[in-house]
């Protein structure tokens, strides 16, 4: 905001008064802009990485990120109500670097990408998995839309979890056949089960008990109404660590489906893209995303840098 002088309503009566009055105004301008030079340089003229990003977004000061805010501990809300999480401490890392604040909105997964498009978000940081069929805007072997762009930044694979001490037999999808497993709708390990259902003999059937978001599909299984759960490699972990203090389920089979993780952009919003590839480089390199991973128990996952569209 420019400073500006209040306008004066009565004459000015001595040359006195005016060389005073003068000087007044003149300290108070010149304490008004020191001022908004300060609040400045703690804003986008101290982020290294401001100049990158569109004019537009610069100017609102945020960019809008969809997200379901429900999958820990990736982005959850603690107890306190605040949204907490592997992507929220990242985002705020990136904000940092491109002088705008993340403001993370919550939304169900499968509806993440249609948001984008509809432009409620400028992108989708949601433990999202860079694919193909994403960026082609292909679900379910159907063309859905446009499709988008992934600035990648993790690894993860898909696990499979039980109740503690109940495997049933589990140890690889094919082991599900004849089985009831829950998961997060619209998920990878959605898409692997029902890959997995076509494959099954008649006679054990494999049913699929999918969720708007994965706490559900864990009550579900905690409660004995599934056999199984699947979810991303951290996520699946994080249940298996923290829920009923470690007593409640267990990792069974090895994880399959190695894949990155992408900050999903709508496509032809080339600049946004790569100012958020860059300043991911950034705090990559400056060691920021690494302390990231460590307070939420994540490093196995810790990728070098940012590589666009590196999903298969």
């Amino acid at each position: 905001m420019t400073a500006r002088p209040t306008r004066r309503t009565t004459a000015v009566k001595s040359r006195t008064a005016a060389v005073g009055a003068i000087a007044v105004a003149g300290a108070l301008l010149l304490s008004a802009c020191g001022d908004q030079t300060k609040n400045d340089s703690a804003g986008t003229s101290a982020a290294p990485l401001a100049h990158l990003l569109p004019q537009a977004v610069r100017a609102k000061g945020t960019i809008k990120v969809g997200s379901d805010i429900a999958y820990a501990p990736v982005e959850f809300k603690d107890k306190t109500g605040k949204v907490a999480g592997i992507d929220p401490d990242l985002g705020a890392a990136l904000g940092k670097q491109l002088g705008v604040k993340f403001q993370f909105e919550n939304g169900t997964f499968d509806t993440l990408v249609t948001g984008l498009r509809a432009k409620r978000y400028d992108i989708a940081m949601s433990a999202m998995t860079d694919t193909k069929d994403r960026q082609n805007g292909i679900a379910d072997g159907k063309k859905v839309g446009e499709g988008v762009d992934f600035v990648d930044y993790y690894s993860a694979g898909v696990s499979i979890y039980t109740q503690k001490g109940k495997d049933e037999g589990i140890k690889t999808w094919s082991d599900l056949c004849g089985k009831t497993i829950v998961m997060e709708r619209g998920t990878v390990s959605h898409d692997l089960a029902k890959a997995q259902a076509k494959k099954c003999p008649a006679g054990k059937k494999l049913t699929i008990q999918p969720f708007d978001d994965d706490q559900q599909a864990q009550t579900r299984l905690r409660s004995g109404g599934a056999d199984a759960g699947s979810a991303d490699s951290p996520i699946a972990a994080y249940a298996v660590k923290t829920s009923g203090g470690g007593k409640d389920f267990q990792i069974v089979g090895p994880t399959v489906e190695a894949a990155p993780y992408g900050i999903a952009v709508a496509k032809h919003n080339d600049q946004l893209t790569k100012a958020i590839q860059q300043a991911m480089d950034a705090i990559i390199k400056n060691g920021t995303y690494d302390k990231v991973l460590a307070k939420w128990g994540a490093e196995q996952g810790a990728v070098t840098s940012a590589k666009l569209n590196g999903g298969s």
